[in-house]
C-alpha cells in the first residue's frame, strides 16, 4: 500500500503544498503574525521535510535541519492562539486545493495538519521551558496517528 506521503507526491508534492500552505498564510492578516518576526529563508524546503518524514517519507527533516523538540520548542510559550490556529487550518485547506489534491490524501492531510496544529504543536503554550528534548517526530498514516514521543 502506498504511503500518504506517495500519494502527496513525495517531496515535490509536498514542497508543492509547503509553497502554497506558506503564500496562503503570509497572505492572512491573522496568521501571518506568526511570522512577523521574520522566518527561516528556508521556511518552505524546512516545513515540507518536516511533512515528508512525519507522513511517511525518509527522515528528511531530522536527518538535515533539526529535532522535533526544536520545532514544538519554536510553537511553544506563545499562550493559546485558536483564532489564528483556526484560520492556519483553513489556509491548509485552500492549499490543498490549490496543488490539486483530492480525496482520499486530501482528507489525510487536512487530518494530519487540524492534529498537528491544535494537538501536537499546542501542547506547551504555556512555556517553551516545558519543552521535552527527546521528541520525535510523530508519524502520521492513513488511519491516523501512528507513533508519537509525548
Amino acid at each position: 500500500m502506498e504511503t500518504v506521503y506517495e500519494a502527496a507526491g513525495g517531496d515535490d508534492g509536498l514542497l508543492r503544498l509547503a509553497a502554497a500552505w506558506h503564500e496562503r498564510v503570509m497572505a492572512d492578516e491573522v496568521v501571518s503574525h506568526a511570522f512577523s518576526h521574520g522566518f527561516h529563508p528556508q521556511h518552505t524546503e524546512r516545513l515540507a521535510a518536516y511533512w515528508v518524514e512525519a507522513l511517511g517519507g525518509p527522515p528528511a527533516f531530522t536527518s538535515s535541519y533539526g529535532t522535533e523538540s526544536a520545532v514544538v520548542w519554536m510553537h511553544s510559550g506563545n499562550g493559546p492562539h485558536e483564532e489564528m490556529d483556526r484560520l492556519a487550518i483553513a489556509c491548509f485547506d485552500q492549499a490543498l486545493t490549490d496543488v490539486g489534491l483530492t480525496d482520499p490524501v486530501r482528507s489525510v492531510l487536512y487530518e494530519y495538519f487540524a492534529w498537528a496544529t491544535n494537538v501536537s504543536m499546542a501542547r506547551y503554550h504555556g512555556s517553551k521551558d516545558a519543552v521535552p528534548q527527546d521528541l520525535t517526530v510523530p508519524r502520521w498514516s492513513w488511519d491516523g496517528l501512528v507513533s508519537t514521543s509525548a
